[in-house]
């Protein structure tokens, strides 16, 4: 397979004080958030260079040119829309424009590896829509090699009905899919306790 077949899409956003892990923020404070996202997005970055693919990221706010994603490794986008899913919807039109397989995450995940991304891309030459699963309910991947509208509107995102409701309309379209490992995204208090960032961070956690 050639490298060009292979486009990863990252959403990431800018790291900013007040503007990173908001619900997360509302407990340990927004430096501490801050620093934990920083240590995500560093994570993200490690693993997707281990990936033989293209790498699309997709900024929040505005394309950061000086920052740790080099322009050697990254191709630098603005997310566009006017929710999560037609956010994730431009990414995967433009990458899937480009390469024949797409592969979306986002920066939550300190479980995800180069492994499991790699077997995102290979289970696309068997099935249509590759899932993974996350704990809370939603997900923290999705592999595409054509455009499914349907699994990007009338849904309620950062909610407990995500993962299902995706499901829902893949077998309403009645595709294929394939389902990786269930990982844990941190985005709360609990999140975070439960994780390996935990030993990574200066400061202590709340009670």
């Amino acid at each position: 397979m050639k490298m060009n077949d292979k486009g990863l899409i990252i959403l990431v956003r800018n790291p900013n004080i007040g503007c990173v892990k908001t619900r997360l923020a509302a407990d340990i404070g927004e430096e501490s958030a801050l620093t934990v996202y920083k240590v995500l997005i560093e994570h993200t970055r490690s693993i997707s260079l281990e990936v033989p693919c293209a790498r699309l990221l997709f900024y929040s706010d505005y394309i950061d040119e000086n920052d740790l994603w080099e322009k050697e490794f990254f191709i630098k986008f603005l997310q566009k829309g006017s929710d999560f899913g037609e956010k994730m919807l431009q990414a995967f039109r433009i990458t899937l424009q480009r390469y024949r397989k797409a592969v979306i995450i986002g920066s939550d995940c300190l479980e995800l590896t180069a492994r499991i991304i790699n077997e995102a891309f290979d289970q696309l030459l068997n099935y249509d829509v590759v899932l993974g699963p996350a704990k809370d309910g939603g997900y923290y991947l999705m592999g595409l090699k054509e455009i499914h509208q349907e699994l990007f509107i009338n849904k309620k995102w950062s909610t407990s009905s995500v993962f299902s409701d995706t499901i829902a309309d893949i077998n309403k379209l009645g595709i294929k899919y394939f389902l990786l490992p269930t990982l844990s995204d941190i985005d709360v208090l609990d999140d975070l306790k439960n994780s390996k960032l935990s030993n990574k961070i200066s400061f202590e956690l709340p009670d």
